[in-house]
């Protein structure tokens, strides 16, 4: 028989005083100083969520919602800096908006503008998203989505510049359109609004490839094939199972889309010319020159920020409740 030893000879187990290592990160974590400080927040779960809480939310008070409230307090302003005394608060900053329509024709513009871009890079966005979710094998769809992402990793100036050498008069489209003997003088394409619609798909299309990648993916492909199976033509699978499924995503890239498109600086004003001025450099033109325009400026930000955050909203709303109904 197998000798059983008594539960009383045997040693004691020593009781766990966390975990141990073996490397150098191993006596960083066993140090008494680690132990001491790091160590006591980080054991505690309470503790792990606190500092896990603290930090994003002070990212966002301190440069998000930060610059936003202070540039609420500047719009307030009759004049910016206030040199002596409190300062004179005054709605007439707002009040000018709507008094001149010098200044709301550029609003609007911009409005219908990011409406009809991001309509066109969801048109544009969709097909290529789809290629690389379903139809690239799954070994190689990181290679292509990298390919796809090589461009973006220029600066903004420089890929508008690099739109600018595509469309000039000297340009590759026009060189390539007279060399093939379909046009016999350049055409004019610089300084238009498609020009400016041109260059801004082209640096926003990322915001909305990666969205629609992303939910493309997750739809199983059993469900496709299903329809296919019952007799759902491409359209009809298209419309019934695909569009339903890619609500996220299409919710998620418009949104960020037309967030960018309705706030973008440098491209309408390279890619632009006097016909073309958006509302963002309305707004630039009051901080580029007197300080004393400056709360003006501020009050016309505030109200695109009020205003593009209207427009997304109704947007999420409309097209979210009917996603719902289609999957219910």
């Amino acid at each position: 028989m197998t000798q059983i030893d008594d539960p009383a000879t045997l040693a004691p187990r020593a009781p766990p005083t966390g975990r141990r290592y073996a490397t150098w990160l191993g006596a960083l974590v066993n140090h008494p100083a680690y132990r001491a400080t790091i160590a006591r927040l980080v054991e505690s779960r309470r503790r792990r969520m606190v500092l896990l809480t603290v930090l994003p939310v002070l990212w966002i008070a301190v440069f998000h919602i930060g610059p936003l409230v202070q540039m609420f307090r500047i719009s307030l302003y009759e004049s910016y800096p206030v040199f002596d005394g409190a300062p004179v608060w005054t709605l007439q900053n707002y009040a000018l908006f709507f008094e001149e329509p010098i200044y709301r024709t550029p609003f609007f513009r911009s409005l219908v503008f990011a409406t009809l871009v991001t309509a066109t890079a969801l048109v544009i966005v969709f097909p290529v998203a789809y290629f690389l979710a379903k139809v690239v094998r799954p070994e190689r769809r990181v290679l292509a989505l990298l390919l796809l992402l090589v461009p973006f990793w220029a600066g903004e100036v420089i890929r508008t510049f690099s739109v600018i050498m595509l469309l000039a008069n000297r340009g590759a489209v026009n060189m390539v359109l007279q060399g093939l003997g379909l046009t016999e003088r350049p055409i004019p394409m610089l300084y238009t609004f498609f020009s400016i619609g041109f260059g801004v798909i082209y640096l926003v299309a990322l915001y909305m490839l990666l969205p629609l990648y992303a939910a493309l993916e997750k739809i199983p492909r059993h469900l496709i094939d299903a329809a296919a199976d019952l007799g759902a033509g491409p359209f009809t699978r298209f419309r019934r199972v695909i569009l339903p499924l890619s609500r996220d995503g299409i919710v998620a890239g418009c949104s960020l889309v037309f967030l960018t498109c309705i706030g973008v600086f440098a491209a309408p004003m390279l890619l632009g010319g006097p016909g073309t001025v958006m509302f963002p450099q309305t707004i630039g033109s009051f901080f580029h020159g007197a300080s004393d325009k400056w709360p003006i400026g501020a009050a016309f930000a505030m109200i695109m920020f009020a205003a593009s955050l209207v427009t997304v909203g109704i947007f999420m709303k409309i097209v979210g409740g009917r996603g719902t109904r289609l999957l219910g």
